[in-house]
């Protein structure tokens, strides 16, 4: 498995994650804690005000290939409410109406509502990450995430970025790999 704690992606270069746990939102450094996976992962501070996926890749010369977006959507089902995380690369769209509403077993799939999303996951807009979600959330990941050498995600918090070996998504807890979750 490739370690990513040390290299550069881009003009970026991490350090352990664990070892800057204030750049991490709390739920995330539980759950790094708690995963043996946790050592591959680097984390590197950014600018908050380019999180978003294209002003990051933009000012950090980095391929809009090596991001992956977590996306959160719900539905509901004979009253229940079913919430998942949809980790997709960024040059793509989770496909909600299709593939994930028939995956959640739903009559509809929307997004999230920003704040609740914000509020149930304990992280920030365009910071929400696989890593630290709620125990009651599936996680959906893309195929195509895999394949990344190394993929740049939310870290629970704008002010900084994850970098691990995207074939890590799916050993991420609770991970369910979805092929075509994305077009």
């Amino acid at each position: 498995m490739t370690d990513v704690t040390a290299p550069a992606l881009g003009s970026l270069t991490t350090v352990p994650a664990l070892d800057r746990p204030d750049l991490l939102a709390p739920s995330v450094v539980d759950a790094l804690r708690a995963w043996p996976g946790a050592g591959s992962i680097g984390v590197v501070e950014i600018d908050p005000a380019i999180a978003d996926t294209a002003a990051l890749a933009a000012a950090y010369d980095l391929p809009m290939s090596t991001g992956a977006n977590c996306v959160v959507v719900a539905g509901r089902r004979d009253g229940a409410e079913r919430v998942a995380a949809c980790l997709v690369r960024a040059d793509t769209r989770a496909d909600v109406n299709g593939l994930v509403k028939r995956t959640l077993d739903v009559r509809k799939a929307s997004f999230l509502a920003m704040d609740r999303a914000v509020e149930e996951s304990g992280m920030e807009y365009g910071g929400i990450t696989p890593i630290g979600l709620p125990a009651g959330w599936r996680l959906l990941v893309d195929p195509r995430v895999l394949e990344i050498d190394v993929v740049v995600i939310g870290s629970g918090v704008r002010r900084s970025k994850l970098l691990l070996p995207g074939a890590l998504a799916a050993e991420l807890p609770g991970a369910e790999v979805v092929e075509g979750l994305a077009g």
